[in-house]
């Protein structure tokens, strides 16, 4: 049989049609439930928010919510490994938060640069505290090595490029009256926006992350609280066994391990986090690469969760993760089909080169999704509004690269975590700006 049979089998065949089918409607349905959910966050929750000033930018300070009561002191974990280009500005913004009880400690996870040097001219500060490693142990592990050494209950943990708004304690503090709380993620924002590529991350960031984590407030749970800014009740994350050293991804680990004790887990839009973006295709992709792959571990570790009754609220989105692996590799199928078609020479079979209705469809609730973010989030920060016009560019670039990395992926799906401690490389590629 010649090629062109097997492609013309292939393509008329009944699998391939449910195949197609789902590639094109998944992206629809999603976008559809994310914007109206979404929206019924900000309805319900945001409406009622005092808005931040309009001159909110990095490092300006959002309307501080009044409070008369007693502030609970809150430990900074800050976990660091060959982080000299950035520690000290970042650690600097950490000490400048509107907050009267906190400490900073940062780990020093064996970095062989001159991440200690860069924090000596800021060691006068009595609330900050070093914990040097000398070893190389990870992520997770040097979380874990700082939790008995926290003085607070409340745990704010941050990562080395980070820096947080003033106001923020302010902000994700009070959630943790309610004694079911056990994480908050915060807001983070892209600062160093001075290429197309973190442009693009700006606008993903508030239409896809920020947009999501609306959305699944609304389900009830969340995927994942941001490593970047994250708050957590210490006595939450030593009941479900602290971090997990052996995960790629500690903090969707983290979060799942917490939902799965019926914790709450919320997300707080006012609070602001300034950070850096990979300015390279080559960084942006191994990040992504490592998060495709620490998502496809926590699925494959958590898989009870769909036949445990009291992990129901949990369904949706582990429904929803797995539909979005599905979808990833059908595109990286029907692409590499299509383009076999048509350099032998065989028309291809539901693709076409002039937009079609389930080409423009999907193309144009993507750019109202990428919209709807963007205008819920200007409030928090107003130069968003300005990288709109990028958003074009993201179903070409952004959806191929997701697809491919979660492909690239898939094996964690089937795989048990590492036995040793996962480590971690930083590779910074660009300063903020």
């Amino acid at each position: 049989m010649s090629i062109e049979a097997v492609l013309l089998a292939i393509q008329h065949s009944p699998p391939y049609w449910l195949v197609l089918v789902f590639f094109a409607a998944y992206p629809i349905v999603t976008s559809i439930m994310w914007i109206i959910t979404a929206l019924l966050f900000r309805w319900r929750w945001e409406d009622a928010m005092p808005p931040p000033p309009p001159s909110a930018a990095p490092g300006a300070s959002l309307e501080a919510a009044p409070s008369s009561r007693k502030p609970a002191f809150v430990s900074l974990l800050v976990p660091a490994h060959d982080e000299e280009a950035v520690i000290a500005p970042s650690v600097r913004a950490m000490l400048d938060i509107d907050y009267p009880a906190f400490e900073v400690i940062v780990i020093d996870d064996g970095s062989r640069d001159g991440t200690l040097a860069a924090l000596e001219p800021l060691l006068a500060d009595r609330r900050l505290r070093v914990l040097h490693k000398r070893v190389n142990e990870g992520k997770a592990m040097a979380l874990n090595d700082a939790l008995p050494l926290a003085r607070g209950e409340i745990l704010l943990g941050l990562d080395a490029d980070a820096a947080p708004d003033p106001q923020l304690l302010n902000w994700i503090v009070p959630h943790f009256d309610s004694p079911r709380v056990a994480a908050v993620t915060g807001n983070p924002r892209v600062r160093n926006t001075t290429t197309v590529l973190a442009r693009l991350q700006a606008v993903e960031f508030s239409s896809i992350i920020s947009l999501l984590r609306r959305a699944q407030r609304i389900w009830g749970r969340i995927v994942t609280v941001s490593g970047v800014v994250a708050a957590l009740r210490k006595s939450a994350v030593a009941d479900v066994g602290g971090f997990s050293p052996n995960m790629p991804t500690e903090d969707i680990e983290l979060t799942w391990k917490l939902q799965k004790r019926h914790y709450d887990v919320r997300y707080e839009p006012r609070a602001i986090c300034w950070m850096t973006v990979p300015l390279s295709w080559r960084g942006l992709f191994r990040q992504r690469l490592r998060w495709a792959r620490g998502l496809a571990q926590v699925l494959h570790k958590h898989r009870d969760v769909l036949t445990t009754w009291n992990c129901r609220r949990l369904w949706p989105v582990f429904v929803e993760s797995s539909l979005s692996i599905l979808w990833s590799v059908c595109f990286v199928f029907l692409t590499a089909l299509w383009s076999v078609s048509i350099a032998v020479g065989v028309p291809p079979v539901g693709a076409s080169p002039i937009p079609n209705l389930w080409g423009m469809s999907i193309a144009t609730l993507c750019l109202v999704q990428l919209t709807t973010g963007v205008l819920i989030d200007r409030r928090y920060d107003p130069r968003v509004l300005r990288y709109l016009p990028y958003a074009v560019w993201y179903p070409i670039a952004y959806w191929a690269m997701q697809a491919v990395t979660t492909v690239i992926a898939l094996p964690y799906l089937f795989r048990r975590p590492a036995a040793h401690s996962v480590r971690w490389q930083t590779a910074r590629t660009g300063k903020a700006a």
